[in-house]
């Protein structure tokens, strides 16, 4: 394997490389064999109308899909629409939040919501319940509040939480971009649990999908009708409406669609969510042990329940330099293990979602093994 101070791709050490060297926390990797899966479909496929049968039943397959795959109750329903996240952030400010939320803030992610209900001028300023990055706060109830939101995977630090009801009458969206399909939940503790399709589901970005209790539907539909302006993009009534059709209200990435519907479909036919999870926590046991036992690199998240079996943070002591760690790996086709940049720290951020192999990760430790011996040697 090359080393620090010689970059090139090694003649050989195969054990030291991958098979698949993608551990990027989004986009991620995306499997070969849905790729091909696109490709054979997509004379008839690509390039079609997203109001025609030819797309809409994949919009189908995606919305059956993802209701099984994360066990819905009767009465829940699938949203999707176009612009991912942080559309959906956008959105959920026009047609979900009444007057006053409250937000788990504990890194980039969860206080992006924050800040978008914060500028709102037609919504009370919110409660913001932060704790400091690599930890995760709880929600508090509070009388006043609305809509609670919380996140089930902090992407930029590596935390995970368990999805609970605050003691209140609030409703509960849940942002699981980076944690749908990877953890556990149960759809009786949230009213929105929302995520993108880049993350475990092996997609590209731009969408995003909603699983909606018959509380939050409601809560839809009556600030729909309550006179309150929303843009016809942001409207989840519209989307609402478009998600029954099999539609989105306007024209998605049709690749896009593919590959979610392809990704959600393997998952169910590997074993369904458990199956997923369990896959993940085998990735999340290899890496967090090694660096348990590595003289020179500890999880970053110092309790084990916090830490994420999806997206693992790992620091190294000041006789590592991670940054050149990273450079090194990519160089050698092991790509997107920086850290979040914004966090500011010496380590790796290294993905482990279902479609990743939980051999490339123990691979991964070896690789970096050898490259921190190269690296403290030279």
């Amino acid at each position: 394997m090359a080393t620090p101070a010689d970059p090139r791709p090694p003649p050989g050490s195969p054990e030291l490389i991958p098979a698949d060297g993608r551990f990027g926390s989004g986009p991620s990797k995306v499997r070969p064999e849905a790729v091909a899966a696109l490709a054979a479909t997509a004379p008839t496929y690509l390039g079609t109308s997203h109001r025609r049968d030819g797309v809409r039943s994949v919009v189908r397959r995606i919305r059956r899909g993802v209701a099984e795959l994360l066990a819905l109750p009767d009465g829940y329903e699938v949203l999707l629409g176009n612009g991912g996240t942080s559309t959906l952030w956008d959105a959920l400010t026009f047609s979900f939040v009444e007057r006053r939320s409250q937000h788990l803030a504990f890194g980039e992610f969860s206080s992006k919501f924050a800040r978008v209900v914060a500028a709102a001028p037609h919504l009370d300023e919110p409660d913001v319940v932060e704790s400091p990055p690599g930890t995760h706060p709880e929600p508090r109830p509070d009388p006043t509040v609305d809509v609670y939101a919380l996140t089930h995977n902090e992407t930029s630090t590596g935390v995970s939480t368990e999805i609970r009801r605050p003691n209140a009458a609030g409703l509960v969206a849940v942002d699981a971009t980076s944690a749908a399909g990877g953890l556990r939940v149960d759809p009786t503790r949230f009213d929105v649990y929302y995520f993108a399709p880049q993350k475990c589901f092996g997609a590209d970005g731009g969408l995003w999908v909603a699983c909606c209790s018959p509380a939050a539907i409601e809560r839809i539909e009556r600030i729909a009708g309550s006179g309150r302006w929303v843009p016809p993009s942001l409207d989840l009534a519209v989307a609402l409406e478009s998600s029954r059709l099999d539609q989105t209200y306007n024209t998605p990435a049709l690749a896009t669609l593919f590959l979610l519907a392809d990704q959600v479909e393997w998952m169910l036919g590997q074993g369904g969510l458990e199956w997923a999870a369990s896959r993940c926590d085998r990735s999340a046991e290899i890496l967090y042990g090694w660096a348990e036992a590595s003289p020179v690199a500890t999880p970053f998240v110092a309790k084990p329940s916090e830490r994420s079996p999806v997206t693992a943070t790992v620091d190294f002591d000041e006789t590592v330099d991670a940054a050149a760690l990273a450079t090194t790996l990519r160089a050698n086709g092991i790509v997107d293990t920086e850290p979040y940049r914004k966090l500011g720290r010496n380590q790796l951020r290294i993905a482990l979602f279902p479609a990743i192999e939980p051999d490339d990760v123990a691979t991964l430790t070896r690789a970096i093994d050898y490259l921190v011996e190269a690296q403290r040697s030279s």
